[in-house]
């Protein structure tokens, strides 16, 4: 970066202290103006808040850095059982909603109210950034196929009724088998999908040569599962690191072999221990997008030191990897693949199990208000 003098990038307060003019850029001591890392990485990868907080996005929204966020099944749980008026009033449309509508069995209308809060959350979300919001399927959803279908269809309605644009939700889906197919017949109606929960190679091809818009792989907890098979307690370099080394895979082949899917990581691990939480997304820079935490976006906007970028197109297109099951693999292929993938097919059903939990707590507190309100009106 080029060094300017201190009288053209800095301003004066009225007792003559400098100030940095820019919120996300930091003077260093030699008082030339540093772009802070959150800065250097949001001008190489797109990215995304993780996070259901309303306040929190907001104020990352402001810093001109983040024009996505991502929810998943536990942020719609920590909503629906926060308490604060806020979300409470979220939840109280969303039952209000589903009891007026024309389902008629309990489980019809708790799953119609969940669907509803997750929108409704979605849509304050899309009020505060400019660019894609995600919303999740039900995961208990993950094997069905129809029905993950209709339920992305109704979410995606619900979202144009609130006046939120398709064109602006990505309907998340775990990358199982059904997960998958649900997607591709999606994708075909012009609602674009994020396949989430990838652990392996396999998932993440199949997620592509299926047309899925977007995917998203766990780096952090690929390296957590290596680590705990190999009893590792010592760091591990970044570029070593199970989690981005399947990162950079996916991206590469995909330039390579010119899937328009984009490889969007989420879930972070600091390759070689505390201290260094930012390892592997600084290991991922120049990704198509990133998904990051607000503690994360914290430690990139206060550290100004350069981020170097470690992936490009133009390297992508010179890799080795070669075209996988001639370009459209089968469900026999994809399941012996990601069989002998343990760490995939381990990681997937963990992820699963944890995010049906989450939707388990959530569905008991609907219930119960769905109950109630119908107590009420009897």
């Amino acid at each position: 970066m080029k060094v300017f003098t201190a009288s053209l990038l800095m301003g004066l307060t009225a007792k003559g202290e400098a100030f940095a003019p820019y919120p996300n850029m930091s003077v260093s001591s030699s008082t030339a103006l540093r772009a802070s890392q959150l800065e250097q990485i949001s001008k190489l990868t797109t990215l995304s808040i993780d996070s259901g907080d309303l306040k929190v996005i907001e104020k990352y929204a402001a810093t001109g850095c983040i024009t996505d966020a991502t929810t998943n099944p536990l942020f719609v749980s920590q909503a629906g059982l926060s308490g604060d008026p806020v979300y409470a009033k979220l939840v109280d449309d969303a039952v209000a909603f589903a009891l007026a509508s024309d389902e008629k069995d309990e489980d019809s209308i708790v799953a119609l109210a969940i669907d509803r809060l997750a929108v409704n959350l979605g849509a304050s979300i899309a009020s505060i950034v400019k660019g894609y919001i995600s919303t999740e399927v039900n995961p208990k959803l993950a094997f069905d196929v129809e029905s993950s279908i209709s339920r992305g269809r109704r979410i995606i309605a619900m979202y144009e009724e609130m006046g939120v644009s398709k064109e602006r939700v990505l309907i998340k889906l775990p990358a199982t088998w059904e997960g998958i197919l649900a997607a591709e017949v999606l994708e075909k109606e012009g609602i674009q999908c994020n396949l989430t929960l990838i652990f392996s190679f396999t998932q993440a091809v199949a997620c592509a040569q299926r047309g899925a818009t977007l995917i998203s792989p766990f780096p952090g907890r690929v390296l957590d599962w290596f680590k705990n098979k190999d009893g590792r307690t010592e760091p591990t370099e970044p570029e070593k690191d199970e989690g981005v080394v399947l990162c950079k895979k996916i991206y590469n082949y995909y330039k390579k072999h010119g899937h328009d899917t984009i490889c969007m990581p989420a879930s972070w691990r600091p390759s070689r221990g505390p201290g260094y939480e930012l390892d592997e997304i600084l290991g991922l820079a120049g990704s198509d997008r990133m998904t990051i935490p607000a503690p994360l976006l914290e430690k990139l906007a206060s550290s100004d030191e350069e981020v170097t970028p470690t992936l490009d197109v133009e390297s992508a297109l010179k890799c080795n990897e070669e075209l996988v099951a001639n370009g459209f693999m089968d469900e026999k292929e994809f399941r012996y693949a990601l069989n002998s993938d343990v760490c995939g097919t381990e990681k997937l059903t963990e992820g699963l199990n944890a995010f049906i939990s989450e939707t388990t707590k959530l569905e008991e507190v609907i219930v119960n208000k769905v109950r109630a309100a119908s107590k009420q009106t009897a």
